[in-house]
């Protein structure tokens, strides 16, 4: 997820009833509200306007799929910038990935992408929310828009690792395949893709047609995107049949 979240999102967690199954006694918040040097141990560049990080987290505490850690940049000065990003790998994985997109003017993102290199460390504090969460028992739903595929990625590896893939359906979108972070795992798991500007098999959008093939009554909808695409997959989905209250939305954007 790039930049700060917004909306129903993981900046705004507590404002939710939280069933048993949510991650997180009080030890294991306490513990992931503290602010952490993270060591970088990979760097990678899918696309001119993204990077992977692969972090290092002492004293980890084991996030769920759907959570997010917070990226803190400190100046010499003093000031400091912080802001949030899904996590996209597997809790059952040793390091920590973040997918960031590159926001234009965004001060965090464009340091994340240009500047970090593997054995710098970051500040991070993580990892946090409760509310988009799933714990891979339970039938769900994953439908996100460009960068906001992130938590989806975990939420299909801890799938993987729980050795039932099949209770999790993914449908995706974004403007091209090299714009589209995990494309080839997520095609690989049978996902739905929807590319917008790319001629060939997977040219379209996520339209009435496709949302109302998702439509699950007994499924949680994770529904991860700017504002615009989440506030239409919603509408969509609803229409549909989706019961409006099974349907979990983060949204993200830059910060002002």
């Amino acid at each position: 997820m790039s930049s700060a979240s917004t909306g129903t999102s993981a900046g705004t967690d507590g404002r939710f009833s939280v069933p048993d199954d949510r991650p997180g006694g009080p030890n294991d918040r306490r513990a992931a509200a503290k602010w952490r040097d993270a060591r970088v141990v990979e760097v990678a560049h899918p696309s001119a306007d993204a990077v992977v990080l692969r972090l290092a987290v002492p004293e980890r505490v084991q996030h769920h799929p759907g959570q997010h850690y917070v990226v803190r940049l400190r100046a010499p000065d003093g000031y400091t910038a912080s802001r949030s990003y899904s996590v996209a790998s597997a809790p059952s994985d040793d390091l920590v990935e973040l997918f960031v997109e590159r926001i234009e003017d965004g001060e965090v993102s464009g340091y994340l992408a240009d500047v970090v290199e593997p054995d710098d460390d970051l500040e991070v504090r993580g990892p946090i929310g409760r509310w988009f969460v799933w714990n891979g028992r339970t039938p769900a739903v994953a439908i996100g828009g460009g960068s906001g595929v992130a938590p989806l990625r975990a939420m299909l590896r801890h799938a993987q690792d729980l050795g039932h893939p099949e209770l999790l359906r993914l449908a995706v979108t974004a403007r091209t395949r090299v714009l589209l972070p995990y494309a080839d795992e997520l095609a690989a798991a049978g996902a739905r893709i929807a590319l917008t500007r790319e001629p060939g098999p997977d040219h379209g959008r996520l339209d009435a047609a496709a949302v109302a093939a998702l439509v699950d009554p007994d499924a949680t909808v994770y529904l991860c995107g700017s504002a615009r695409f989440t506030g239409a997959m919603e509408t969509l989905l609803v229409d549909a049949g989706q019961p409006a209250g099974t349907i979990r939305v983060e949204r993200f954007g830059p910060t002002a």
